[in-house]
């Protein structure tokens, strides 16, 4: 087994994983799927995200996401399925995703030896990733990689980042925080989605979300003025370390030689995204 850097496959992760959720905050897939006759914008990322599974119901959904409100997704799925079949909105999201790299990437990086060797480099370690367990990986793995550079890249930074947050499920449900409470407390850290995404987006009314932070109060988890604790910042630890355990198999097939030279790559690539507007200023901070 291959011995790498401590934090590396963390590393690693945390700048590939942007070229893959940038679709998410920008209007290319919601246009593809409104071509196709479905105009709501809030059902563009439960449809786009759980495609892969087939005609997933409301429940499967919300057991595979987590952190959305259930009512959320029941207001979308399965009707969205009747206008957008999943075969549909897996090809108008590959649409999307080629439009929105070449968009915050430009052209010469979309055409670059750089981009070629980057795909290589992370579909190589998504060759480590395992399906037991791992619904949202399983499903994505299933899907065929795409013949352009930097659209097999973006699938393998979908299956990276889809194998990795089953195995963080894991470990929220291992620690009993409801879906409330692992946002609250994540964006606690600061590093997390801020309070104003999680409620414009995840379905959970202010009361709600209120609610979870008297939970984690209540397990001394959280401060009067929602901060973390010293035990909370504990937790939060050992779940990111915990999560980094069950996620190790795709870095280590890599080797620290690869890690290291995809970091390079995608911190490249992900910070000309963002620098591009890939995503909102305000996505993440604790208020």
């Amino acid at each position: 087994m291959t011995t790498l850097p401590e934090l590396a496959a963390r590393r690693c992760y945390s700048v590939v994983n942007p070229l893959h959720s940038a679709i998410y905050f920008a209007p290319d897939f919601g246009q593809e799927l409104a071509k196709l006759g479905l105009e709501d914008g809030a059902a563009a990322y439960f449809v786009g995200r759980a495609a892969p599974m087939g005609r997933a119901g409301a429940g499967t959904i919300t057991a595979t996401f987590f952190n959305f409100s259930h009512d959320l997704i029941a207001r979308h799925i399965p009707a969205a399925w009747d206008v957008v079949s999943p075969e549909a909105a897996l090809e108008a999201r590959l649409r999307a995703a080629d439009s929105v790299l070449r968009r915050v990437l430009g052209e010469d990086v979309i055409a670059s030896k750089e981009m070629a060797e980057a795909a290589e480099l992370a579909l190589r370690a998504t060759e480590a990733c395992s399906r037991p367990a791992r619904p949202l990986y399983a499903a994505h793995a299933d899907l065929p990689v795409p013949d352009a550079p930097h659209l097999a890249l973006w699938h393998a930074a979908s299956l990276l980042r889809e194998h990795r947050g089953d195995g963080h499920l894991m470990t929220l449900v291992s620690a009993e925080l409801d879906a409330v409470e692992a946002l609250a407390s994540h964006t606690a850290t600061g590093q997390g989605m801020s309070t104003k995404w999680i409620l414009r987006t995840r379905g959970w009314s202010v009361e709600e979300w209120e609610a979870g932070r008297q939970r984690l109060r209540d397990r001394g988890l959280l401060t009067a003025d929602n901060e973390l604790t010293e035990a909370g910042e504990r937790l939060r630890q050992h779940l990111e370390k915990e999560t980094d355990r069950l996620d190790a198999a795709p870095y280590e097939h890599l080797g620290a030689e690869g890690v290291a030279r995809l970091t390079e790559l995608a911190t490249a690539f992900s910070t000309t995204a963002r620098e591009n507007g890939a995503f909102p200023a305000d996505l993440r901070g604790k208020s």
